[in-house]
């Protein structure tokens, strides 16, 4: 079926809204926890609200951990806000927390001293070179961010966009057909939307 998206019930945050916004731009998506209905999507997507090691749990518990973690090497898959921490190896968010480790890197707390913890607002892109997940998204476009930790990958290769709070920082990240966005997109309007449809049409 076309554009058959599996969002990933995990528990954790506003998953209706993410579901909503993947339906606005032409995903026929399901929220699900159900491994059948999760193998036979087209693409995955893992969002998360909240603290990093709930989210993990959050997807442990519902059974989705292991399938989740072998589907994403398989077929496209986005992660959304902590949906993207998870994909690296570790958060120290309120201690250490192993991620899914599918991307090299580490997830830590903001630290300069002149900034404002959580991140939380408007702030700009900066894409490191051409994309189809950015295709139509201007250098300097604003995206709705709420995080106080960010992915700081390994390689910078994995590293799509920058933002800059504090210093430059991984907002948005991908490896072959799997990608993460650190902002909210269902809260970024017609940006937000973009990178969603860019997804949905041609992840």
């Amino acid at each position: 079926m076309t554009n058959h998206i599996a969002l990933i019930d995990h528990g954790v945050g506003n998953l209706r809204s993410v579901e909503k916004a993947l339906s606005a731009v032409g995903a026929n998506v399901v929220l699900t926890r159900e491994a059948h209905t999760i193998v036979a999507a087209e693409k995955i997507v893992l969002p998360g609200v909240g603290a990093f090691g709930d989210c993990m749990r959050g997807l442990s518990s519902s059974g989705t951990l292991e399938l989740v973690t072998r589907l994403a090497g398989e077929r496209p898959f986005l992660g959304i806000c902590v949906g993207m921490q998870m994909l690296f190896e570790s958060s120290d968010e309120m201690g250490y927390h192993p991620g899914l480790g599918l991307l090299p890197g580490v997830v830590t707390r903001f630290t300069a001293a002149h900034i404002r913890i959580p991140h939380t607002g408007w702030n700009q892109l900066e894409p490191t070179g051409d994309h189809p997940l950015l295709a139509g998204i201007p250098a300097g476009s604003y995206v709705y961010f709420n995080h106080s930790y960010y992915c700081a990958p390994q390689h910078s290769s994995d590293a799509l966009a920058y933002t800059d709070y504090g210093g430059p920082f991984a907002s948005v990240v991908g490896r072959g057909r799997m990608y993460g966005i650190q902002c909210h997109p269902e809260k970024s309007q017609k940006v937000g939307l973009q990178i969603l449809r860019n997804f949905v049409e041609h992840g």
